[in-house]
């Protein structure tokens, strides 16, 4: 079950509340990643904590460990990660892709090697339908192929991009007859493809509009190709998508990238930069970037942003609750397992507020305004 009303929109801009069998989404949205059934250092009670209404899980990973026979075991993701909130799941198609040469790729899906034990693997449209079935995500993705930026310093011709897409199309055939075929009651999204040819991108957005699917995503961007380019499809492709269906920018991005993807009509993203991020010492501010392993963090009794509400943030007093720059960079030196928790929680916290005060901005009528102030804070850099 899929419902999606659009309550306000400034320009492209779109506040909107997707109702899925899990609960309802308020968008524009982040998504966390939680990629083998968990978002890496976090448990689900502070994802809740700190507002995110909808995670992620791959496929192609769950499929592998622990399987599907487990996953049928628990009646699907949420039980067996403890996890009630809604869960979207990608298809596979990414990891298929940054498989490289270890892959074979042809009309019926993309044999591979198990990256766990070595064993002969065919993924295809069907698999991809019935392991999500197992998982039981709110959100279904097609199986798709990624279509790549450039492949050894090749740049991906319009001609091979059309090849990718044409694919990719007959892919999402097989994936909605499987889908239909399986019962499930969730619901199934499309992904726009055609690399970064504007052309190809609408031959496969009218394509897959046509097939009337309860919602569409815009993929193969963030794989490598210079920023204006990935600026360019995000700029073209959303609002083209149908008004009234839920529209998904897969993978991206910075917090630069949500704003302007939200000012070019999408209503959901994710990544794992958060997380990623986190894990190396790299955090999220209202002013800018912080790197927490460098040597002037090691006595500063701040927190990492003031502004923030996190648990890790808050109150850099001792007793208070919160934790300082030094502690975390202390951490950071020593390999401590806290400090990418605590770096996590932030980061991913900044990333779920941030988009709150984009549906605050977009409910006021003031979201080009946040936009300019967010932006110039950003570059202020931190203190």
């Amino acid at each position: 079950m899929l419902t999606f009303d659009v309550l306000k929109t400034e320009g492209h801009a779109r506040r909107g509340r997707l109702t899925l069998n899990h609960g309802v989404v308020e968008t524009p949205v982040f998504m966390p990643v939680g990629t083998y059934g968990t978002v890496k250092g976090v448990m689900p009670s502070s994802l809740e904590a700190m507002g995110a209404q909808i995670i992620l899980g791959n496929t192609f990973h769950l499929w592998l460990r622990p399987g599907v026979e487990v996953l049928q075991q628990f009646g699907g993701l949420h039980r067996f990660e403890g996890w009630s909130r809604p869960i979207l799941t990608d298809s596979g198609g990414f990891q298929v892709w940054s498989l490289g040469e270890m892959r074979k790729i042809s009309e019926e899906g993309v044999k591979f090697a198990s990256p766990v034990n070595g064993d002969k693997l065919f993924l295809t449209p069907e698999v991809s339908m019935q392991v999500q079935r197992a998982l039981n995500s709110d959100i279904v993705m097609q199986f798709d192929e990624c279509t790549p930026y450039e492949t050894k310093g090749h740049i991906t011709t319009e001609r091979e991009a059309r090849v990718s897409m044409a694919l990719s199309l007959r892919w999402a055939q097989r994936c909605r007859a499987e889908f239909t075929r399986l019962e499930n009651p969730n619901a199934l999204f499309g992904i726009v493809q055609g690399g970064m040819f504007e052309n190809l991108r609408q031959e496969s957005l009218d394509a897959l509009v046509a097939m009337d699917l309860p919602g569409y995503a815009i993929g193969g961007v963030s794989v490598g190709e210079p920023k204006e380019l990935m600026r360019s499809i995000v700029a073209h492709t959303p609002h083209r998508l149908p008004d009234h269906k839920p529209r998904y920018l897969m993978g991206v991005g910075t917090p630069e990238d949500l704003i302007d993807g939200v000012t070019g009509g999408v209503d959901m993203f994710d990544c794992v930069m958060p997380t990623r991020n986190a894990r190396n010492g790299h955090l999220f501010t209202r002013f800018g970037d912080l790197k927490i392993r460098n040597a002037r963090h090691k006595t500063d009794e701040r927190p990492i942003d003031p502004t923030c509400t996190c648990t890790t943030c808050q109150g850099a007093t001792p007793g208070a609750g919160g934790f300082s720059r030094a502690y975390l960079h202390h951490l950071d030196r020593c390999g401590e397992m806290l400090g990418p928790m605590l770096a996590s929680v932030h980061n991913l916290h900044y990333y779920v507020n941030l988009m709150r005060e984009v549906r605050e901005a977009l409910e006021a009528g003031t979201f080009a305004a946040f936009a300019a102030r967010f932006k110039a804070d950003r570059a202020v850099g931190v203190g």
